[in-house]
């Protein structure tokens, strides 16, 4: 009932990132009552073993960390033969420069904003500088990549990630800890 565009879903393995959070059945259940497009972040080792599987519960986009794929490439090609967009997550440490190969395969790049595993982080100032040198990537590949941001993202830095470059903004625990998250996600697609 929100105004938010996409529903981000994070599947956590306890290996790639030390926490566990839902898996197939529950994005399956998402998606039988969800009217967004589900957005699947996959913090998790070997994705290409559970990419099929996560279209099949649901999801239009699937997002898998560079961090996680020595095969990058070829999982993008695997996500998008399934008919999803191809998402690559990059962790704070990570430089945007190792994704300049691939980023016309890449139709959405999530840049984390707080290291991936929990909730509630404070947000890493460096992003900003982040976002800027990932946009300038694209532009200069002629790719018609979305910078999506992860992590912390609150009305006090929205305008801020936007102006960098940001083009989709995820926001968890600012939402969910409101007292109104409808009004709050409105408030941020208003930004």
């Amino acid at each position: 009932e929100s105004e938010a565009h996409w529903i981000h879903v994070d599947i956590m393995d306890g290996v790639f990132v030390p926490n566990i959070s839902m898996g197939l059945p529950v994005v399956e259940a998402i998606n039988r009552h969800a009217t967004k497009p589900m957005d699947v972040h996959l913090m998790i080792v070997q994705p290409e073993r559970y990419v099929e599987a996560f279209r099949a519960a649901g999801a239009a986009n699937i997002s898998v960390h560079v961090e996680a794929c020595p095969h990058l490439h070829r999982n993008l090609q695997q996500i998008k033969a399934l008919g999803c967009r191809a998402g690559v997550a990059i962790n704070p440490h990570t430089p945007v420069q190792g994704l300049a190969d691939v980023i016309g395969d890449i139709d959405l790049v999530c840049v984390m904003s707080v290291n991936p595993g929990f909730g509630g982080q404070k947000f890493i100032e460096h992003t900003y500088r982040k976002v800027q040198m990932l946009k300038q990537l694209i532009v200069n590949a002629g790719a018609n990549t979305l910078i999506e941001i992860d992590g912390g993202v609150t009305l006090q830095n929205a305008k801020r990630l936007l102006d960098a470059g940001a083009d989709v903004l995820v926001a968890g625990s600012f939402v969910f800890q409101a007292a109104d998250p409808k009004a709050v996600i409105r408030d941020l697609a208003a930004v």
